[in-house]
């Protein structure tokens, strides 16, 4: 299982997303607070999130509670900092992914703790940065595919069967 960390996330359209990204693919995910949004049951059936009963939540108050519960994960840094892409790393099953927010990415302290695991997307020069969901997406995927996606269906189900062999669509 992949574990998503959102490092105080802002945008709740982002971590809506990216709850479907784990709700998806059977990844944990964990946000550290502050958070920019509410996660009450209200406000998730309010927004329409009918999968977040899917997502397996972890919240936290800071990195340093993260950290007391889960004193050595095996990390990686996602940051438009580093130097090493995130394909060329090896992603092990039970592996954390860390994400920062949106305006500022991950704290620079955790970033100086960790620089042999912060991993970044390739992207143009001129480019600031890619939107946060595509980043966890991007490198989620990655690692379950080194994985060999554990779990996932990887032929499309009986609808995708049914419209192939009928020709009808859903």
């Amino acid at each position: 299982m992949i574990n998503i960390v959102l490092v105080e996330p802002e945008i709740p359209m982002n971590t809506g997303n990216i709850a479907r990204t784990c709700a998806a693919t059977g990844s944990r995910l964990h946000l550290v607070r502050p958070l920019g949004f509410d996660i009450s049951d209200k406000a998730v059936r309010r927004a329409g999130l009918d999968y977040w009963s899917l997502v397996d939540l972890h919240v936290y108050d800071s990195l340093d509670d993260l950290f007391r519960q889960h004193p050595h994960p095996d990390l990686w840094l996602t940051t438009t900092k580093a130097g090493r892409c995130y394909s060329d790393v090896n992603y092990a099953d039970g592996c954390w992914l860390f994400f920062g927010r949106e305006t500022a990415g991950l704290p620079q302290e955790l970033l100086e703790r960790y620089p042999q695991r912060c991993v970044r997307l390739p992207m143009r020069e001129d480019a600031r940065s890619l939107n946060l969901a595509n980043t966890v997406a991007a490198v989620t995927y990655e690692a379950l595919r080194q994985l060999d996606f554990p779990g996932l269906a990887k032929d499309g189900g009986s609808a995708w069967r049914t419209q192939k062999v009928t020709g009808i669509r859903r």
